[in-house]
C-alpha cells in the first residue's frame, strides 16, 4: 500500500489537523477497493470493461451474437424484438456460471432477422411483475415519433467510423481550459432540435473563432424528458438519439479535435431517472439492484433514484461507463454532475459553516471511494484527460490526488461566483458595490486545488432565472440594442457585463467557462418544450443572427469576449496563481492588481471618471493599454486612447485617465 501523504493539505490548512484520521481513511478505503478490484480483475481498467461483456456483442469464435444482463433477482428474462415478432416466450435467457443471464443467437440462423437497425427489448419476470425493458447496457436507443416510447436498437453499421484525430493531444492539465458549455439540441437558431452534425458544421467554427479551447457537451447520455437538460439519464451507454446516430457524435468530436478543441462531457452518475419503462429502476424487480432501497435511494429534490456506490456490480457498471465514453467516442474528460449530492447523505442541503460538516455529518464514504476510482479510470485510460467536479460544498481535498488524501479531480467549479454576481445585481445599487467583497469572493478558493471560474452557466439561463445580460438590461434589450440608439440602461448593462466577465476570468480561478450564447449577451432564458408552453421550441434555441447583425450591440459583447479570451490566452494568465494587489480604492470603487506581468484596472463606479488617476506600478518603465473595455468596438465610448504611453515617474507612479465603468489591461513595453 502506497504510504499516505495527508500532511501536505494539512500543512496548507491547519484547520484540517483534527481530521487527519478521516483523511487517512479516505486513502485506506480507496486502496482497499482498488486492491479488491485488482485481485479479482487484474487491473482497474480491466474491471472497467464490463460494457464489452454485458449487452449485445458479436462472438467471432462462436459466430453469433451473445446478449447478457445482470439481473440477480429476476425469475426469468426473454429477448424480444423485430427478429422474433416480439414474442415474449421464444427466446429465454439462461443463468451462466457468473449468475448473469445470457442467450446466444447463431449468425447462420439470425443473420437475416437480427440485423442493423432492428428494434429490441427484454421482457423481465420479477417481483414487480412482467415488464418490457430496455437492455441496461444498450448502446443505441430510439424514440417513436408518434407514441414517444423508447426502444433499444441494434446497431451494426457496415463501416466503422473513420477517426482522423490521432494527432490531437489534449493539454488541459498544462494549458488552462477555456470552456464553451453547450447543448447540441438548442444550439441552432431554427425552432426545433439541432443535430450533432449541424453543431459540428455550424457552431464549432464559431467556438474556434471565439478562442475557446474546450467544449463541454450537455445532455449526451440518453434521457426520456428533453426538458431535463440531460440530467435525468435513462440509458447510460446510449448517446441521445434526438441529435443523430452515434457516428454523428463521433463526427462532432473528431471535427473538434481537428480544430484543436478538446471535448468534455457532462457525465451524470449522481442519480438516474426513476422511470421503469426507460431506465434502470426496478430492473430485476427490486428497488435495490442498482440503487439504495427506501428513502436513501430517492432524491426528493430531483425526483430520481440514487446509486448504491458500495455495491460491486454498480461500481463495475459506472466505471465501465466512464471508460466507454473515453474509449468509444474519444472524449477528453468529464464534468461530473451533482458531486455535492453524491458526497453527503443529506445531498448538500445544509450550510457548510464548519469543517465537521465535511467529515463528521452524513458523509457518504462509498461515494467518495467511487469518485476516487472514477478519477483513476479517467487518468489511467487517457493520460491527458481531465475531470471537473460540480461541488458547491467546498469539500477539502476534492481536487487533490488520493495519495494526498483527496478525491482525484483536476478542477472544481467555482459555483459561488455566479451566485454572488446574481445576488449583487438583484440586491445592491451600483454605488454600493463593495470592491473588497468582490476581491474576497473571487479569490476565495482552496490552496492547491484548481478551479473553473465562471460568471454564469446554464443554471443562470434557465426559465425562472435570468442571464447576467437580462438582469442588467431586461426588456430594454428588445428595443434599444441598435448601435445608433443611446440608452442609459443598455450602456450600463454592456459596460458591467464586460467588467464582470473580465474580473471573473482574471481573478476567479485556473480555468474559465461560458454558456453558449452568453458571450454576446443572449437576451432570453432557456425554456424547453413542455405542456406549459404548448411544446414550443421558441426559447430552446440560440439567436446567432443577433450577434451577426452589424447594426446591433450584441456584436460588441461578442467582440469583447473574443478579445478578452485572446488576451488571457496569449499571456497565459490562467497558468499562474500569483496575484499582487496594487490598489483598492473604495471611494472610487477601483481595483488594480498585477498578474503574470499584466496590470488590471477596474473602475466599477457608475459616475467617477478621473483624470490623472495614479497608482504604483510593480516596475519602473513605460506601459501601454493591451485591452480597453471602453472602445467603441466593444460598445464603449472611446474615451481612452490606446496609443498613449504611460511612463512611471520618479516615484514609480503611473497616471492614467480612468473612466467610469471601465476595465483596462496594461502591459510593460
Amino acid at each position: 500500500m502506497t504510504p499516505i501523504k495527508p500532511l501536505a493539505i494539512i500543512q496548507e490548512d491547519p484547520w484540517l489537523s483534527p481530521y487527519q484520521q478521516d483523511i487517512k481513511e479516505r486513502w485506506e478505503n480507496f486502496q482497499s477497493a482498488l486492491n479488491e478490484i485488482e485481485e479479482a480483475e487484474g487491473s482497474l481498467l480491466n474491471f472497467a470493461t464490463a460494457h464489452q461483456y454485458y449487452g449485445i456483442h458479436f462472438n467471432d469464435k462462436k459466430n453469433g451474437w451473445t446478449y447478457r444482463e445482470w439481473a440477480p433477482n429476476a425469475q426469468q428474462l426473454f429477448l424480444i424484438g423485430d427478429f422474433n415478432g416480439w414474442d415474449r416466450s421464444t427466446h429465454p435467457l439462461e443463468r451462466n456460471q457468473h449468475n448473469d443471464w445470457e442467450i446466444f443467437l447463431p449468425f447462420d440462423t439470425y443473420h437475416t432477422t437480427f440485423i442493423h437497425g432492428s428494434k429490441i427489448k427484454v421482457t423481465i419476470h420479477g417481483a414487480n411483475g412482467i415488464t418490457d425493458r430496455l437492455p441496461a447496457w444498450i448502446q443505441k436507443v430510439i424514440q417513436d415519433p408518434t407514441t414517444h416510447d423508447f426502444c433499444g436498437q441494434l446497431w451494426f453499421p457496415e463501416k466503422k467510423f473513420n477517426w482522423t484525430d490521432a494527432p490531437f493531444i489534449p493539454t488541459l492539465n498544462q494549458q488552462a481550459p477555456i470552456i464553451y458549455e453547450c447543448h447540441v439540441g438548442m444550439a441552432q437558431e431554427l425552432e426545433g432540435v439541432g443535430t450533432y452534425r449541424d453543431f459540428a458544421d455550424k457552431i464549432l467554427p464559431r467556438i474556434k473563432q471565439g478562442g475557446y479551447n474546450t467544449i463541454q457537451l450537455m445532455a449526451i447520455m440518453e434521457h426520456p424528458y428533453y426538458g431535463s437538460f440531460g440530467y435525468h439519464v435513462s440509458n447510460f451507454f446510449s448517446p441521445s438519439s434526438r441529435f443523430g446516430i452515434p457516428e454523428d457524435l463521433k463526427y462532432l468530436v473528431n471535427q473538434s479535435h481537428e480544430m484543436g478543441i478538446a471535448v468534455i462531457m457532462d457525465i451524470v452518475h449522481s442519480h438516474a431517472v426513476k422511470n421503469i419503462a426507460e431506465g434502470l429502476s426496478e430492473f430485476d424487480g427490486t428497488e435495490y439492484q442498482f440503487f439504495h432501497s427506501g428513502k436513501r435511494g430517492y432524491h426528493d429534490g430531483w425526483d430520481s433514484k440514487l446509486f448504491d456506490y458500495g455495491k460491486w456490480e454498480v461500481k463495475k457498471f459506472l466505471l465501465s461507463n466512464v471508460r466507454y465514453w473515453l474509449e468509444e467516442f474519444h472524449f477528453d474528460g468529464f464534468r461530473f454532475d451533482g458531486v455535492t449530492s453524491m458526497l453527503y447523505l443529506h445531498h448538500g442541503n445544509i450550510d457548510f459553516d464548519h469543517y465537521d460538516k465535511y467529515f463528521k455529518f452524513d458523509v457518504d464514504t462509498d461515494a467518495i471511494t467511487y469518485l476516487q476510482l472514477a478519477n483513476a479510470v479517467v487518468h489511467q485510460f487517457k493520460q491527458n484527460a481531465i475531470s471537473i467536479a460540480e461541488d458547491v460544498s467546498g469539500m477539502p481535498g476534492l481536487c487533490r490526488k488520493p495519495e494526498e488524501g483527496g478525491l482525484g479531480f483536476d478542477y472544481r467549479l467555482a459555483m459561488g461566483i455566479p451566485d454572488y454576481w446574481i445576488k449583487t445585481l438583484k440586491e445592491k445599487p451600483d454605488e454600493n458595490w463593495d470592491i473588497n467583497e468582490i476581491w474576497t469572493v473571487l479569490n476565495n478558493r482552496r490552496l492547491g486545488e484548481r478551479t473553473i471560474a465562471y460568471a454564469e452557466s446554464h443554471d443562470q439561463a434557465l426559465v425562472g432565472d435570468k442571464t447576467l445580460a437580462f438582469w442588467l438590461m431586461d426588456k430594454e434589450m428588445y428595443t434599444h440594442m441598435k448601435l445608433a440608439d443611446q440608452n442609459p440602461i443598455i450602456d450600463r448593462g454592456i459596460a458591467l457585463h464586460k467588467l464582470i466577465r473580465l474580473i471573473t476570468i482574471s481573478l476567479g480561478g485556473d480555468g474559465y467557462l461560458n454558456f453558449i450564447g452568453n458571450e454576446f449577451g443572449h437576451p432570453e432564458w432557456i425554456d424547453f418544450p413542455r405542456e406549459g408552453n404548448d411544446w414550443s421550441h421558441q426559447y430552446a434555441k440560440r439567436q446567432w443572427s443577433l450577434a451577426d447583425n452589424k447594426d446591433l450591440k450584441y456584436q460588441c459583447l461578442g467582440n469583447w469576449d473574443k478579445a478578452m479570451i485572446e488576451c488571457i490566452e496569449n499571456n497565459k494568465l490562467l497558468a499562474t496563481t500569483k496575484v499582487t494587489q496594487l490598489k483598492m480604492d473604495t471611494a472610487n470603487q477601483v481595483i488594480i492588481f498585477e498578474k503574470n506581468q499584466l496590470i488590471f484596472i477596474f473602475n466599477f463606479s457608475p459616475t467617477n471618471a478621473i483624470f490623472n488617476y495614479q497608482f504604483t506600478a510593480p516596475e519602473k518603465g513605460t506601459y501601454r493599454i493591451l485591452l480597453n473595455s471602453d472602445k467603441k468596438l466593444f460598445g464603449g465610448f472611446d474615451r481612452v486612447d490606446d496609443n498613449i504611453d504611460y511612463p512611471t515617474d520618479n516615484n514609480q507612479l503611473v497616471s492614467i485617465y480612468l473612466t467610469n465603468r471601465t476595465a483596462l489591461v496594461l502591459s510593460k513595453k
